[in-house]
């Protein structure tokens, strides 16, 4: 398709909190370099972010810098109702994603390109896990830019199952246990370190279906738009650009780290900071396992009493469906009495919060994480080095960044099961060992390079401008 001079792109958004981050400020950022954005949210996702606000609408405060951005905001079905419970029928959310979603997105499409809008809508930009945006680009004449919210090494593994398959790493009885050292980019990987969808052997699941109907799509893509930094991904990122137009925008940040102006939470959050206040400086653990997967009770209970015999103060983000829906209060019942003291406590555990807003705070001196890649970027930006507990999905591979790799956080346990004992041991040596303070030396770089990257002629500001110079001549 020939390049557009006055760019209205339709911005389809993921509707998992980890998505919705960053897709919102891919938006403003976007307007920002002059792009009509059209933003497309489910009715649920919507519902959750705006319901405790008070607000109708999620850009509804973006006047940055003095400048009223033109972004315009539409909501469709998934295909289910409001208020149905995504994380307790989690296959059936897929499933409605999977097959009935794109019908909403494109009657949507259709209705903004029959309004005679100006300007003219041009491109859709999806997130990379939708199984349709390609199709839909072709049938209408549209520009399509993939946005994959995650780093350049899940996408390179996912991109080339085709590869995993053929040397027995996936999608086999037996899975090789060799190196996988013949991914393009990639110097070597273990299996063990591979998103958790491809070290199953039953590969027929919604999300597995999902996976392989989304690569195929984004094969069909015009521009790739990464949430990660070029810097720290440089070899898997120079081997992606000889297949697709591949570039490396991140962290995605808004321009006020901890106050954005704009609503992306799809919980209420609680209010940490007076409590963190009383606490002395660096002392603190923050503990959160993101806004998606499940831990089973038993993973549960072992964590906090091995919080409890660590001594160390901490924040626990404790989900309500964390567990299951069915079970909104998994702690054992002493525990928050005995541990939280009430507020005055060496712990708090709260149901969700404004994550950067804690660990931008001085008294956070670690962090218990799930290894989500929005959680790794922010703690990266607020210098906090990570004990790494992955759960579900890329979490597996972004630890093995994170430990191996970058060398800014250590493993909380190698093997399961967790026990109380080994979880107490290493939140201590990791709070106040000597490995912990190497972790903080190395995360001050990788900040840096943050910082540079972000700068007016940083390679992640000189990639977007790159991009937008390919599609508006």
């Amino acid at each position: 398709m020939d390049s557009i001079s006055n760019p209205h792109a339709i911005l389809v958004c993921y509707p998992l909190q980890g998505h919705v981050i960053p897709t919102t400020h891919l938006a403003i950022k976007l307007a920002q370099k002059g792009f009509t954005i059209t933003f497309i949210n489910t009715e649920s996702t919507h519902y959750q972010i705006t319901q405790k606000k008070g607000k109708t609408e999620t850009f509804s405060n973006v006047y940055l810098g003095h400048q009223d951005l033109d972004i315009r905001y539409m909501i469709v079905s998934d295909g289910l109702p409001v208020n149905f419970d995504r994380s307790l029928n989690h296959d059936q959310f897929m499933a409605s994603l999977l097959h009935v979603f794109s019908a909403h997105v494109e009657e949507a499409l259709v209705k903004t390109m029959e309004s005679k809008m100006d300007p003219p809508v041009n491109c859709l930009i999806a997130d990379s896990f939708f199984v349709f945006p390609g199709k839909l680009a072709k049938k209408y004449g549209l520009l399509y830019i993939s946005f994959w919210t995650e780093t350049a090494l899940v996408f390179t593994l996912y991109y080339h199952l085709h590869l995993l398959k053929l040397h027995g790493h996936f999608g086999c009885i037996d899975l090789s246990e060799d190196p996988i050292d013949y991914i393009p980019g990639v110097k070597s990987i273990k299996p063990k370190d591979l998103m958790s969808y491809l070290q199953e052997t039953d590969t027929t699941s919604m999300c597995h279906q999902i996976i392989f109907n989304a690569f195929k799509d984004v094969r069909n893509a015009d521009f790739i738009l990464c949430n990660t930094i070029l810097e720290l991904e440089s070899e898997t990122i120079s081997a992606l650009q000889i297949e697709k137009p591949f570039y490396a925008i991140g962290p995605i940040f808004p321009p006020e780290f901890t106050n954005s102006g704009v609503s992306t939470s799809m919980w209420f959050e609680s209010e940490c900071t007076h409590w963190l206040d009383m606490q002395q400086h660096a002392t603190v653990m923050y503990v959160s396992f993101g806004s998606y997967a499940h831990i089973t009770k038993n993973e549960l209970l072992e964590i906090a009493y091995g919080l409890c015999l660590s001594k160390v103060g901490f924040i626990w983000v404790i989900r309500p469906d964390i567990v299951s829906s069915d079970d909104p209060n998994p702690l054992p019942e002493d525990f928050e009495s005995e541990i939280c003291g009430g507020g005055g406590g060496r712990g708090l555990v709260v149901p969700w919060c404004c994550q950067k807003r804690v660990l931008a705070h001085s008294a956070i001196g670690g962090f218990l994480t799930h290894c989500g890649w929005n959680s790794i970027l922010e703690a990266i930006w607020c210098e906090v080095p990570m004990l790494c507990y992955p759960l579900l999905t890329d979490q597996f591979t972004n630890r093995k960044l994170v430990v191996d790799d970058w060398k800014i956080g250590l493993n909380l346990c190698d093997k399961k099961p967790i026990t109380k004992v080994e979880i107490s041991k290493k939140i201590h040596n990791f709070m106040y060992g000597k490995l912990s303070d190497e972790c903080r030396n190395v995360i001050k770089k990788v900040k840096k390079t943050f910082g540079n990257a972000l700068s007016a002629d940083g390679s992640s500001e000189r990639n977007l401008d790159n991009f937008i110079g390919k599609v508006c001549k």
